[in-house]
């Protein structure tokens, strides 16, 4: 079965999906141990740990594309939402994008609506023209066909056009033929109910993560309000930082790792250092 065909599966089953989201090898890895079987690829993530910077479409194709890469290696049964952005041009740059996940073995793609090049400031979201956005997820549910890909369709036009905007993306991309749903930074809940109900019975994805600004429901309640899928960009990153200040700390101070640092025998059980050897020994000369 497709990585998009085991999504379908899921999808279909009864159930919240909380889908951390990821950037590399070892979060993939972490992820899937911990038993998700789903993982959000996601761009903020990735600039914070390619740039050391915020998501503000600065990535490229090749740098998402590179990152997939990392994870679909390091997790190859984890199931991939990888995050398109814009698609990265016009509607034949997002089917080539779309069919390069697709190809790639991703289990699905988000496409969103919002200008680029961005304008010169970290604030606001303005996004292309209706009919513009009609024709990116049009183009991109085409080139979906090739591998199965579940296209994702997200519109950012809440803050800047109004939430009257939003919801009418929302249908229009239900008439496109787009599979999931997600309106970005909901004021509160009678607009998430809004947004759900215009997905007509299709899957609605929600950003979960505190501090954007948005509407962030818990997960039961996320559930509750008639959401399918939620994804948390600052969940394993935040703390990864934390992590790497305190362990900065430790060092700064004489010492040698901070106190939460893993155990030496579980960090290297942790990365497979025993698997390795398991799957090497048959290739030791006179073993």
């Amino acid at each position: 079965m497709t990585p998009p065909d085991r999504l379908r599966t899921l999808l279909a089953q009864p159930g919240f999906i909380a889908m951390p989201a990821v950037w590399d090898g070892i979060s993939a890895k972490l992820t899937a141990a911990a038993g998700f079987q789903t993982a959000f690829l996601s761009g903020s993530c990735v600039a914070a740990s390619q740039l050391g910077g915020p998501d503000l479409d600065l990535i490229s194709f090749g740098e998402m594309f590179g990152s997939f890469t990392m994870v679909r290696r390091a997790a190859p049964d984890l199931l991939v939402l990888a995050d398109g952005d814009h698609g990265y041009g016009n509607p034949m740059n997002v089917q080539r994008t779309v069919r390069a996940y697709g190809q790639a073995g991703a289990a699905a793609i988000l496409i969103e609506d919002k200008i680029t090049p961005r304008a010169l400031t970290a604030t606001g979201k303005p996004c292309i023209p209706r009919e513009e956005a009609r024709m990116k997820i049009r183009a991109a549910v085409q080139a979906a066909k090739d591998s199965g890909i579940l296209v994702l369709a997200r519109t950012d036009c809440r803050p800047t056009a109004g939430i009257d905007e939003a919801v009418a993306r929302i249908e229009m991309y239900v008439e496109e033929g787009a599979d999931i749903l997600f309106l970005d930074s909901p004021a509160d809940d009678a607009e998430i109910a809004r947004a759900v109900t215009a997905a007509k019975g299709r899957p609605s994805f929600a950003v979960l993560s505190p501090g954007g600004g948005r509407a962030t429901p818990l997960q039961a309640e996320a559930a509750e309000l008639g959401f399918k899928i939620g994804t948390f960009p600052t969940g394993l990153l935040s703390p990864a930082m934390a992590g790497m200040k305190a362990g900065l700390a430790s060092i700064a101070a004489g010492g040698s790792e901070a106190a939460g640092a893993l155990p030496a025998a579980e960090f290297r059980a942790t990365l497979g250092y025993g698997d390795y050897d398991v799957q090497a020994k048959p290739f030791m000369m006179g073993g």
